[in-house]
């Protein structure tokens, strides 16, 4: 309609309309980020906040996060136990199969869960902050050192090829490690928390 005339052009930014138009940015990554990180610390954390612009592949950002947690786990780097660490930003996921069903936040998860299986006294969650990560009713997982044993006493095999198919939902709803809030009327991209205790 509107390369036929049949409808006005869309306004350019120094358009007369907008001349009376403020905006206001009222929060952004860094400060969900820095919340965690204030609840963390009253909750006797160490904390460390890594990143607000953390992109990449998810699984592949995953990988570095359960290398993290080893280091924290085994040598008390780069931070002391009880640790929090935080990250946040927003990833992607090159989809393999498209009918698997999950998003970037529970890809993350699962790639951390495979990493760390078997590794003792840490949790992992990966959220987006408007309660929505992919096509799907979850805003993210949690994953620990005990997520695949707990898949392997449900009965679950070939735990890689949920990963490898971007079917992370459905290894997680098994598991009921998925983290489910509903809209949150926000939406400050993703947040990542790793505990170690």
């Amino acid at each position: 309609a509107g390369c036929r005339g049949h409808a006005p052009e869309t306004p350019k930014p120094n358009d007369p309309i907008f001349a009376k138009t403020l905006a206001h940015i009222v929060g952004c990554n860094a400060d969900a980020l820095s919340v965690c990180e204030m609840h963390a610390r009253s909750l006797g954390y160490n904390t460390m906040v890594l990143s607000h612009r953390v992109q990449g592949e998810a699984r592949e950002i995953g990988r570095f996060y359960a290398a993290l947690l080893h280091h924290v786990v085994d040598r008390g780097q780069p931070l002391a136990a009880p640790a929090c660490i935080l990250a946040g930003g927003e990833t992607t996921v090159t989809l393999r199969n498209p009918r698997g069903k999950g998003g970037r936040n529970q890809e993350m998860a699962l790639s951390v869960a495979l990493d760390i299986d078997g590794l003792p006294n840490c949790v992992f969650l990966s959220a987006g902050t408007d309660g929505t990560d992919g096509p799907t009713d979850a805003a993210g997982a949690f994953a620990d050192g005990w997520t695949i044993a707990h898949a392997r006493t449900r009965g679950m095999r070939f735990f890689s090829s949920f990963l490898r198919d971007n079917d992370s939902y459905n290894f997680f709803s098994q598991l009921g490690d998925l983290f489910i809030t509903g809209p949150t009327g926000t939406n400050v991209m993703d947040v990542q928390i790793m505990l170690v205790s």
